[in-house]
């Protein structure tokens, strides 16, 4: 088995192999946001999303997630996309869906992947492993920082110099000893196009988010009707957004995605509002089959587009916004009804 520096260098090109663009490690102890993270919850920061404060020693000190573990290997999945992220922005008849949920869910590609290199190091190395992807306690980027695949840029996500801000993060934590990597440090200078471009203004301050404010946490984890102030920000995006990851200077390094499940689905492009706004239970789970949009179900997903149309300023779409009023999640039906009231006759 191989061990130290010629493990370490074997599993950085096997993660390659597998299809990750950046593999760095850091130990599970460099790694404590117990104040940040208690003073975000205290502040009500997180709104809706209760597992923020729940669990908060683990997710505040990796280290207590699973004592055994004396090793984080951070990995970086891209998903940078082809063209201008925000172009459908000003097609006001279609909704936008951000760029990471237009093809299939990354959940999967990046769990398989984690997998399977995991399989590989305990074949290697030996040692036991435990992979995350987004769906435990885990503070993927403050590991990724120490592990110095990037830093935590003003608008709270991970940049790297070499990638830019387009990737998703995955984790294995290992028994196995392996040497760190250092940290990442700050990159941002004076720059504030992240934090200026934000429709609804959900940054405080530079690397302060309010979720309350941001519209991927309205879209995506709110439930319930979304604070009328802040409707007409949110303009026809209806799962997401990506301003702040779009304007940020350093994606001009950015290196383009190689994984064809993460390419956009044409139908998910630009579609139509009104197509949307028809889609009873079951054609939205056909619709979004195998798409993270899945998991907000119909009702959620409907309320968003409600909205969009309200903002659409299209008469052409008071109809459909007038359909919406008899749906029968009171929610949807009351974002109808605002929707209706805000476009023209003709």
């Amino acid at each position: 088995m191989k061990q130290g520096a010629a493990l370490k260098a074997a599993l950085v090109a096997e993660a390659r192999t597998v299809g990750f663009a950046e593999a760095r490690i850091c130990a599970p102890g460099a790694v404590d946001i117990a104040d940040r993270l208690r003073a975000f919850v205290a502040a009500g920061r997180h709104g809706q999303m209760g597992w923020l404060a729940e669990r908060q020693g683990w997710r505040a000190r990796p280290s207590d997630l699973w004592p055994e573990a004396r090793s984080v290997v951070v990995l970086a999945d891209l998903y940078t996309p082809e063209g201008d992220a925000l172009e459908g922005l000003a097609r006001r008849e279609t909704g936008n869906i951000s760029v990471y949920a237009r093809g299939r869910d990354y959940h999967d590609v990046v769990k398989k992947r984690l997998k399977r290199l995991g399989r590989w190091l305990i074949a290697e190395g030996g040692g036991e492993i435990k992979v995350f992807v987004d769906t435990a306690p885990v503070p993927e980027k403050a590991l990724a920082r120490a592990a110095g695949l990037g830093w935590q840029g003003k608008h709270t996500n991970l940049l790297s110099r070499r990638l830019g801000n387009w990737f998703f993060l995955g984790a294995i934590f290992t028994t196995l000893e392996l040497a760190p990597d250092a940290p990442e440090t700050d990159h941002c200078g004076s720059c504030r196009a992240c934090l200026d471009i934000c429709p609804t203004d959900a940054f405080p301050a530079p690397y302060q988010l309010d979720a309350r404010r941001c519209i991927s946490y309205l879209t995506i984890e709110h439930r319930g009707p979304v604070d009328e102030a802040l409707r007409p920000g949110l303009g026809n995006r209806i799962y997401g957004c990506d301003d702040c990851l779009a304007v940020c200077p350093w994606n001009k390094f950015a290196v383009a995605g190689q994984e064809a499940r993460y390419a956009a689905r044409e139908d998910l492009v630009a579609p139509p509002l009104a197509e949307l706004a028809a889609l009873d239970d079951a054609g939205f789970r056909t619709r979004f089959s195998g798409s993270p949009i899945k998991r907000i179900g119909r009702d959620r997903f409907v309320r968003n587009v409600a909205y969009a149309i309200g903002n659409s300023g299209k008469a052409a779409l008071k109809p459909v916004a007038g359909r919406l009023m008899d749906d029968a999640d009171p929610v949807v039906a009351e974002a109808g009804r605002w929707a209706f009231g805000r476009l023209p006759d003709s």
